[in-house]
């Protein structure tokens, strides 16, 4: 029947062009990375071409999923640690203002201390292992996390408290009730920007201490002028965090189905 509306709202063409589109823009900058080394004679030693990269990964596949498995480790125990914290300080935060106000400055200026500069003194504090590495991901991540967080949890409409009130709800109800629910989409959009983080400050600690993971496969590649197996590396690096991410978007399209809704 030509008149049968689509399913969730969505036309079939239109989920079928969102799906594809992202597909063909990957495609068409593999395509002109491939032109660019062909036509300009790049040398792989210095930019290989994707089949170099692919070659690479079929020399060493055992080697380079084992040491993605390790930066997978260490990026979800620690973005996973600084979720739970950070979720935690963000409610104590809101809910006692005169400690926001004192502790807020602190925390501040902890982020701005540059994370790289970080990096060497947790391995000569924690020593080498995975330890320091989940140490410097917790840091890079805890930040966004707090600062969403506290964003959503003080952007509940008055009318909304207004009504917590008039139920007299205690002051955990309004926030289990009222608050965390108005907060989620404004939390999920700290997660997102943490989890992208969190890959980042991992592959920084397995730079500095790289015995482990795919940043020390870049560090010993480049001392071994093994440039595709660098490149390799590198797009297992993208391929995770890509991953990473759209697997939060999926956690939030199943936690805050209406976000998109009231956001649309």
């Amino acid at each position: 029947m030509s008149g049968t509306p689509p399913v969730n709202g969505t036309p079939p063409v239109s989920r079928i062009r969102s799906s594809a589109l992202p597909l063909l823009g990957a495609v068409a900058a593999v395509g002109l990375w491939w032109s660019a080394t062909a036509v300009f004679g790049i040398r792989a030693f210095f930019l290989p071409a994707p089949p170099d990269i692919v070659a690479a990964f079929r020399r060493q596949p055992g080697y380079l999923m084992r040491e993605a498995g390790s930066t997978v480790t260490v990026t979800v125990t620690g973005f996973g640690i600084a979720v739970a914290a950070g979720l935690l300080l963000a409610v104590v935060l809101t809910a006692w203002r005169a400690l926001e106000r004192a502790t807020l400055p602190v925390l501040v200026a902890l982020n701005s201390v540059p994370k790289v500069a970080v990096a060497p003194l947790l391995v000569v504090w924690l020593g080498f292992g995975a330890q320091p590495k989940i140490v410097l991901v917790v840091l890079i991540c805890f930040f966004p996390v707090v600062v969403a967080t506290m964003a959503g949890l003080t952007s509940t409409p008055a009318e909304l408290s207004e009504l917590s009130r008039s139920l007299s709800a205690s002051v955990w109800q309004a926030y289990l009730k009222i608050r965390l629910p108005w907060a989620l989409p404004q939390m999920f959009v700290g997660l997102k920007v943490a989890i992208s983080l969190a890959v980042i400050g991992a592959v920084v600690a397995e730079i500095n201490n790289p015995t482990g993971g795919l940043g020390s496969v870049i560090v010993l590649s480049g001392m071994s002028f093994d440039t595709p197996l660098a490149f390799a590396a590198i797009t297992l690096l993208a391929l995770l965090s890509t991953t990473l991410f759209y697997l939060v978007v999926l956690a939030e399209r199943l936690v805050v189905p209406w976000a998109r809704a009231i956001s649309g």
